[in-house]
């Protein structure tokens, strides 16, 4: 098969900044790859027009077209000239793209198109309380009414986005995978006392609830550190320029003392921050179905995490992490506390957490079931 995938983002130092997506969408195609099958990246949003080929993927970056008012259409018909061109020369049987702000709308194409639900801008602001963009909504429901099929990483996210579409569609739950490099054979200890949280320094992602937390740990366990690494975003609710700045002023002046800001390290050093690491923590109030979360599990170590919707399908409270709503500050340093104390039981947690990512998110486990459904969509298509 000859996959394309149509995405704002890629972890490449070509491309640009990324997220989860870029990630997940390169962990599946190194997979696809290793099974014989043809990968394309179409990455729109790009400084230069410019197409190159890498690690036996081809890439081909899109400028988005500047015409005031109507950029959105001729970006699009931009990109709709390069699938069927792309599809006329035997290169592409099928295109996959984000839900995320409909960028498949008015994209008429000859190969199928199959949204991958990551969480649409309008699932996003539902979760963090926010108004969407009217022209977002609309995009994202016309994108998603005129697929071919869908995809989604959770039935959460699946349930939800029909909710609030009051759309009806029929959708297939295959999770994001992790690459199965990531994977360890038994959980590491990693320092004592040290908590890491890894994720944009964003309000939807509970940052500006991780001071409050961390400031009850610390009056039990002042000798605890914290170590954040993420890229800073301006806070969408006033305007501020840095989340971290708004966060730093959250900490009590014991606590922001044992805080140790990264900042944006490389995807490839990751693995090592979580190893060294006694407990991952991911308070958020808004995700589909979180890579971070994945890649913590996978090193086996212990997560308290939100305990809204998505989680559940991820995390068994009590079995292989703790979940606690983020606001519930008391509660989430309470859990942190018992793993930091017990050992024990992190060990077990972790063990446990390795198995559920080798048994239903590791890439070996999902690869197959990407491509069977693909060439179901792509026979159907025929």
């Amino acid at each position: 098969m000859k996959i394309a995938f149509l995405t704002p983002e890629y972890p490449h130092h070509k491309t640009g900044s990324y997220g989860g997506i870029g990630t997940s969408i390169k962990n599946l195609s190194k997979g696809l790859i290793e099974h014989g099958n043809k990968v394309i990246i179409i990455i729109y949003g790009q400084k230069e027009d410019a197409v190159f080929e890498e690690d036996g993927i081809i890439f081909h970056q899109v400028k988005n077209v500047k015409i005031k008012g109507l950029s959105w259409y001729f970006t699009r018909k931009k990109i709709q000239k390069i699938i069927n061109d792309l599809y006329d020369n035997n290169q592409v049987d099928l295109i996959e793209a984000p839900d995320w702000t409909g960028i498949t709308s008015f994209i008429k194409v000859k190969c199928p198109i199959v949204i991958r639900q990551n969480g649409s801008d309008t699932y996003f602001c539902y979760l963090d309380g926010r108004k969407v963009k009217p022209i977002n909504k609309f995009h994202e429901k016309y994108a998603l009414k005129n697929a071919d099929s869908v995809l989604s990483v959770s039935n959460y996210t699946g349930e939800l986005t029909n909710r609030l579409f009051e759309l009806d569609l029929n959708f297939t739950v295959i999770p994001n995978c992790i690459d199965n490099s990531f994977l360890v054979a038994n959980p590491v200890a990693g320092d004592q006392h040290t908590l890491l949280y890894f994720g944009s320094l964003i309000r939807k992602k509970g940052l500006l609830e991780l001071p409050h937390i961390f400031n009850k740990v610390v009056e039990r366990n002042p000798n605890t550190k914290l170590i954040i690494i993420g890229r800073d975003v301006p806070d969408i609710i006033t305007g501020s320029s840095s989340t971290w700045e708004m966060a730093k002023e959250l900490f009590s002046k014991e606590a922001l003392k044992n805080v140790n800001y990264i900042g944006v390290v490389a995807h490839e050093s990751i693995k090592q921050y979580i190893q060294n690491a006694t407990v991952c923590l991911f308070p958020s109030f808004a995700e589909a179905l979180p890579l971070a979360w994945l890649e913590a599990m996978a090193v086996g170590k212990s997560l308290v995490a939100s305990n809204v919707g998505w989680a559940k399908e991820m995390i068994d409270d009590g079995t292989d992490g703790f979940l606690v709503h983020p606001t519930d500050h008391k509660l989430y340093a309470e859990r942190i506390n018992t793993l930091l104390a017990d050992p024990d039981l992190r060990h077990a947690f972790g063990e446990k957490a390795i198995e559920k990512i080798h048994s239903r998110f590791a890439a070996s486990a999902l690869i197959h079931k990407n491509m069977s459904y693909y060439q179901t969509i792509i026979n159907e298509k025929r």
